[in-house]
């Protein structure tokens, strides 16, 4: 479909009805999204128009996010790899990266007939590796689950929407990293009265959350007799997110210089689970097994 980009000129941007890669945003998603982002920059004089149209340039966001490649990568009907970079940290410093996850997030709960804001959360913790570029000072080991890398700490509501998100070093211990989020989620959601966490957050955290934040932290325990793996109440939904981000090859290993980058490519895949399950006409049905057909000589 064509869009006018800077000074009046057509270009073509690709929807999902047709072409372009399956990370785009198609146009009803593109709707949801546009009236989020702040409004062009223009100096004091008026200043140069933007070059490349705001679709292009969160489109080849979301490929990197979704495929998992180099900025430097970026396929070459994508606008400039300094152009799209400039914008993804322009609207991670500015904070607007949040306020579009923030705001999708409410359309997702009241389109599923629940408050804007949660009432519950949940948290949990995920250790990833890293990549080489990753600065030794914000990576650590982590003696449990034997990785060295970071550490994802995430505070989601019952459905399993990003509520806050703090990447430490993975040898810091759960119920150090959890105060940050669980302050920063009594802070901007008031409304929250109640946690649910599993065992490895038992302890002083428990009182802590109690004492300083005036709220409920609820441990989840396993079975005394649980052998392997079991869906545990409640924690199942932080669970469930865990997976939709690692289905997000740029989240499957952590390779941004910066912890809170980390925490922005998050957010940018959030928003595509969002804006993908508002736009959604029925339950997703996964495809089946497509059988294989021999060439004819």
């Amino acid at each position: 479909m064509p869009c006018r980009g800077a000074g009046g000129v057509v270009e073509l941007c690709v929807s999902g009805s047709g072409g372009g890669y399956p990370s785009d945003l198609t146009d009803e998603q593109w709707a949801l999204v546009e009236p989020l982002l702040p409004p062009a920059r223009v100096g004091p004089k008026g200043g140069r128009r933007e070059k490349h149209p705001r679709r292009r340039i969160v489109n080849a966001i979301f490929y990197v996010v979704r495929t998992g490649c180099a900025w430097r990568q970026l396929p070459k009907d994508f606008p400039p790899r300094p152009t799209v970079y400039w914008y993804f940290t322009w609207w991670h410093d500015d904070g607007t990266v949040e306020r579009v996850h923030d705001a999708l997030r409410g359309q997702v709960r009241e389109a599923d007939g629940r408050n804007a804001e949660p009432s519950a959360g949940l948290i949990d913790s995920q250790s990833v590796r890293t990549a080489d570029t990753v600065p030794a000072a914000t990576r650590g080991f982590d003696a449990g689950k034997k990785i060295k890398g970071r550490k994802r700490f995430l505070v989601t509501d019952t459905l399993g929407l990003l509520v806050a998100v703090h990447v430490v070093a993975a040898s810091i211990q759960d119920r150090d990293g959890a105060r940050r989020p669980l302050l920063w989620a009594r802070l901007d959601h008031p409304r929250i009265q109640k946690f649910w966490a599993d065992q490895g957050f038992a302890g002083r955290l428990v009182d802590w959350t109690a004492r300083i934040l005036g709220r409920e932290l609820d441990i989840v325990r396993k079975a005394p007799d649980q052998r392997g793996f079991q869906v545990q109440p409640k924690r199942w939904a932080i669970e469930r997110t865990f997976s939709w981000l690692t289905a997000h090859r740029r989240l499957a290993r952590d390779y941004e210089a910066s912890p809170a980058r980390s925490e922005t490519m998050i957010r940018w895949a959030m928003i595509g689970i969002m804006v993908r399950r508002l736009t959604r006409k029925g339950p997703v049905v996964r495809s089946g097994r497509t059988p294989l057909r021999y060439l004819t000589p």
